[in-house]
């Protein structure tokens, strides 16, 4: 820990508006005289060991300058390192590593739907900077600067080790636009977030089938149905601003379960071109349940889903989620 400094800053380079917004927060935040250490995050694992690492040195705020993907890779770092596990029913509570410990986040990715579900809106960079400097000069005696907010706990496949989520994780054709906005060359990445989205989805779409898969949530009757998509959301957007779920909240205990079956191709592209605002959930091909765990799992091999959560890919079915209700504090 570096003299007084409490605040420790996180930058993903690879995220696609990260070089620019650092580039800037770092110049308000020495402007401002808010002390602060930071690290680069070059590979895969680096950010959740460095916030880790950075919450057992002391340090009392992470900031992340990157988008959902090195959000919810910071977030693992803020609990100690879990075995694993083929059930989450065999799992304890996790552990915080720093359970005063608050998250900052200074928006840098290309969705950054976390950082839209907490505003509500699409907010800018100065927004967060503002709110990150005046969490950083609060007294004890002031009215507090964070928010407690909900986590996901997922487990991927039969014998994985247990991972966070912090915004939404998606199945199907989620998981393959996220796979295919990652993977997308520099012409493209010039555009808003919204549109490599869009253009993601339409390529996604030409290559769909629907699966069969069977949702239990909580101790309700499992349900089957052939997918086109499935949704475990945590905050209200996901993929660029979509609202799988308008009515998710970050702090209810919660997560909501999207499912859409029975739709045809033609019918799929109508309802991505309504779910920006919600207007999906009036068809009655679209689901919403609620439930504090979910399990979801492929009826045979060829139905296997694809799953990313926070923007990264991350396997296939089945999987598990559980909601650890107000498990992360975040700076607002």
């Amino acid at each position: 820990m570096n003299g007084q400094a409490e605040t420790f800053v996180i930058i993903n380079y690879n995220a696609a508006r990260a070089r620019v917004a650092w580039a800037r927060a770092r110049s308000v935040l020495l402007d401002d005289g808010i002390r602060f250490d930071a690290l680069e995050a070059n590979a895969k694992g680096d950010a959740q060991n460095a916030a880790r690492e950075a919450l057992r040195a002391g340090y009392k705020t992470i900031a992340v300058v990157g988008g959902d993907g090195t959000l919810g890779e910071v977030v693992t770092g803020f609990f100690e390192r879990e075995d694993a596990r083929t059930s989450l029913a065999a799992m304890t509570t996790p552990t915080p590593v720093n359970a005063g410990a608050a998250l900052a986040l200074l928006p840098a990715g290309t969705g950054n739907d976390f950082a839209r579900g907490l505003e509500g809106a699409r907010a800018s960079l100065e927004h967060w900077l503002e709110r990150l400097i005046k969490h950083a000069r609060q007294r004890e005696s002031e009215t507090t600067t964070t928010r407690a907010v909900d986590v996901l706990q997922g487990i991927i496949g039969d014998d994985a080790h247990p991972f966070f989520c912090l915004n939404a994780a998606t199945l199907g054709i989620g998981a393959e636009v996220a796979g295919r906005v990652a993977a997308q060359g520099q012409t493209v990445r010039r555009l808003s977030g919204e549109a490599r989205f869009a253009l993601a989805a339409l390529a996604a779409i030409a290559h769909w089938r629907s699966r069969r898969v069977r949702v239990q949530i909580d101790d309700a009757e499992a349900f089957e149905c052939a997918t086109n998509l499935v949704a475990v959301v945590n905050s209200p957007f996901a993929g660029g601003g979509m609202m799988f779920s308008p009515g998710a909240l970050l702090d209810d205990g919660l997560l909501d379960v999207v499912t859409a079956s029975r739709l045809t191709r033609a019918s799929l592209v109508r309802e991505m071109t309504r779910i920006h605002n919600g207007g999906h959930i009036r068809n009655p091909c679209v689901r919403i349940s609620r439930g504090a765990r979910v399990r979801i799992k492929h009826l045979t091999p060829a139905d296997a889903l694809a799953v990313e959560a926070d923007g990264d890919v991350r396997g296939h079915t089945p999987l598990e989620f559980r909601v650890l209700a107000g498990a992360l504090r975040v700076v607002v």
